[in-house]
């Protein structure tokens, strides 16, 4: 059995950020950056960069269906962070659960989670 890290069998592969399909790279960066308080740190036509881990990509296609994978959101202010994320644009899905998370839609429909520290 092999173990799960031996450097002679290591493929060097690792996470170099999480990319989000949309249609509208302008409304997106602007929710996205302002939410998490990111710059645009590179920009094509078709590519938005925010920060080290976060990338906007333009597809033709909306978004039809739920997200499989999603953000978990860690605030230090929660109330605030609600406010800033619907301010922007996003919109509440449901209620806040056990007071420690709410699932959101930024605009585009793409689900992510606010959580209490």
């Amino acid at each position: 059995m092999a173990s799960h890290h031996d450097e002679r069998d290591s493929m060097g592969i690792r996470l170099s950020g999480i990319v989000i399909d949309t249609t509208d790279l302008d409304l997106l960066a602007r929710f996205w950056s302002g939410l998490l308080e990111v710059e645009i740190t590179r920009r094509e036509d078709d590519w938005i960069s925010l920060g080290p881990g976060l990338a906007l990509q333009l597809v033709p296609e909306p978004k039809t269906v739920k997200n499989r994978i999603h953000f978990d959101l860690v605030a230090d202010d929660f109330a605030e962070a609600v406010a800033r994320a619907a301010d922007l644009g996003a919109t509440a899905v449901g209620e806040i659960h056990e007071d420690l998370w709410q699932v959101w839609q930024d605009p585009e429909g793409n689900e992510f989670c606010i959580c209490v520290s």
